[in-house]
Parts: C-alpha cells; sequence; structure tokens
C-alpha cells in the first residue's frame, strides 16, 4: 500500500506560480512509477507530468512543457510540480498517484488507468 498526501493548491492569476506537492508514505521502495494528473470540471482526466521512479526519466504532456516541471526528492518520497506561466485553463483538480507495477517501457506513465494510488487532490484556480 502506498498514501499520497498532496498539497500546494490554491487561486492564482494569470501569469503567476505554484508548487504542488506529494508527499508518499508506505511501501514506498516499491513505486514504479509516479505522476500529477489534473481535471477540470466537465472534462476528463488527463496525464500533466509523470517520472519513471527507477531511473528518473520525466515526462510532460506537450500542453504543459515549457511551463511545468516535474521534479522529487527520494530522502523525503515527495514529488513536485512545479507550475510557471499559470493560465485560466490550467484551473483544474490537480491529483498525484503512484503505482507499484513494473511495465516494459515507460507508457504507463502517462495511463491514469495504470495507476493504483491516487492522492486526494488539491484545486488549482488560476484567474484571468
Amino acid at each position: 500500500q502506498v498514501q499520497l498526501v498532496e498539497s500546494g493548491g490554491g487561486l492564482v492569476q494569470a501569469g503567476d506560480s505554484l508548487r504542488l506537492s506529494c508527499a508518499a508514505s508506505g511501501r514506498t521502495f516499491r513505486i514504479s512509477h509516479m505522476g500529477w494528473f489534473r481535471q477540470a470540471p466537465g472534462k476528463e482526466r488527463e496525464f500533466v507530468a509523470g517520472f519513471n521512479w527507477s531511473d528518473g526519466t520525466r515526462y510532460h504532456a506537450d500542453s504543459v512543457k515549457g511551463r511545468f516541471t516535474i521534479s522529487r526528492d527520494n530522502a523525503k518520497n515527495t514529488m513536485y510540480l512545479q507550475m510557471n506561466s499559470l493560465k485560466p485553463e490550467d484551473t483544474a483538480v490537480y491529483y498525484c498517484a503512484a503505482d507499484l507495477t513494473y511495465y516494459s517501457g515507460d507508457y504507463a506513465i502517462t495511463i491514469g488507468d495504470k495507476y493504483d494510488y491516487w492522492g486526494q487532490g488539491t484545486q488549482v484556480t488560476v484567474s484571468s
């Protein structure tokens, strides 16, 4: 089992920055991949960024490349999402997720159905 707790959301203006944190506990030594997803009202959940937890390879969705950066602190079992140049369309509930299953290749990192553990979500609202 893995427990995830997100923090760092809030209400900001367009162009501002926020940093989200996701603290993992439990069987963190077995984590294979972790990621950030978001879901806006009336829309499907979408991948934002993720890690191959073993080798540190990072992936970012095209919609956030150049603005968002995923990072981690292994000693703290914590993953971060630095969000710069925020836009109103970034408004959503942001979730962190983790999984313990190893897949061949990194395709699973971007697929929400390939994650078993989810945080409670943190709201990010960007006003124009």
